[in-house]
């Protein structure tokens, strides 16, 4: 896991097949500024090299913060480090932890959707009874027939929607049975989870791990851990936990300014930036990332995990009752 203090980019000049080219590399260093501009330079003639002996690399690095980021670390403002994890501000303005060694994994809750046979049924109910009661009345009564169909077919569907959604256990029901038939084969783990506006959060107690530890593998697929979070822990080489609310969850629908808020952003526009973390951390106040709700496992707990665990419950408000958001 890297997340540096410094960014730089550079750029230089080759030929390739008769045709001019530019390749933008950026830089980056956690000592100072000038070292990053050298890394970028160092960077920018490795991938000439690599270019003229005949690799098809892209001619310039995206400007991008974590998600989608591939190769290039993690590029948000550093808001503390820690020994065993760094706290940052993503790119729209929430807190995040961010750890090489403490296991988190997210699971959203799979949200059942209405077959289409449901709102096909209700269709054809409702073109029927228009249709006979416009052989049987006026075109007014038809309608008004076709409308009382359509509620009446509406809201017994809907009772018949909840009837079949309540003999089967919940979302979360289901997440639980998952993570418990996974610590079946797995006596030695621990796992605290936590609820989430959309899901739980599993964080491991016993041991530490590396984001690509074949035992983490396991478990992402285990607990159906949400496959975009998945493919990042592999491209960033670290586990990540949001520790403060998603500002539109909060009331807030303005954006992080300046946009996108990749970092680091012109020194001109830092006081907009200021301003609205203020607004946003003044409001944050009031709500929870996510709540504790039980520990399931062996009990043990590794010294390192609990360190990264005392901070992510206290920034996170876990432990308060407190709205999640």
């Amino acid at each position: 896991m890297l997340i540096p203090e410094y960014w730089a980019e550079a750029s230089g000049k080759t030929t390739r097949h008769n045709k001019p080219i530019t390749i933008r590399r950026f830089g980056w260093s956690n000592t100072s500024q000038a070292e990053a501009q050298n890394h970028a330079e160092q960077r920018v003639q490795e991938a000439i090299q690599a270019t003229l002996a005949g690799e098809n690399l892209a001619r310039r690095e995206l400007k991008i913060p974590y998600n989608g980021s591939d190769g290039v670390p993690i590029r948000e403002e550093v808001l503390e480090r820690h020994p065993h994890c760094v706290i940052t501000r993503n790119a729209y303005g929430a807190q995040c932890l961010n750890t090489a060694e403490v296991l988190f994994a997210d699971i959203d809750f799979e949200i059942p959707r209405k077959p289409a046979a449901y709102s096909w049924t209700i269709f054809f109910l409702v073109i029927f009874s228009f249709v006979v009661g416009k052989n049987l009345f006026s075109f007014p009564t038809a309608f008004a027939i076709a409308m009382a169909t359509w509620f009446i077919s509406y809201r017994i569907g809907n009772l018949w929607w909840s009837w079949q959604q309540n003999r089967h256990p919940s979302a979360e029901e289901q997440a639980l049975a998952r993570v418990d038939q996974f610590l079946v084969s797995r006596p030695l783990w621990h796992v605290r989870i936590y609820r989430t506006p959309a899901g739980l959060r599993l964080l491991a107690m016993h041991q530490t791990f590396g984001a690509d530890d074949a035992e983490v593998a396991e478990s992402f697929v285990a607990f159906r851990t949400d496959k975009i979070y998945v493919q990042m822990c592999s491209n960033q080489h670290c586990f990540r936990a949001r520790v403060s609310p998603k500002p539109w969850r909060i009331g807030i629908q303005a954006h992080l300014k300046p946009r996108p808020g990749v970092w680091p952003i012109d020194p001109n526009r830092l006081p907009d930036r200021q301003q609205w973390v203020a607004h946003y951390e003044r409001t944050a106040q009031g709500y929870a990332a996510c709540r504790f709700l039980m520990e399931k496992g062996s009990g043990y707990v590794d010294p390192v995990a609990e360190q990264v665990r005392a901070i992510h419950d206290q920034m996170c408000k876990a432990l308060e009752p407190l709205p999640i958001a």
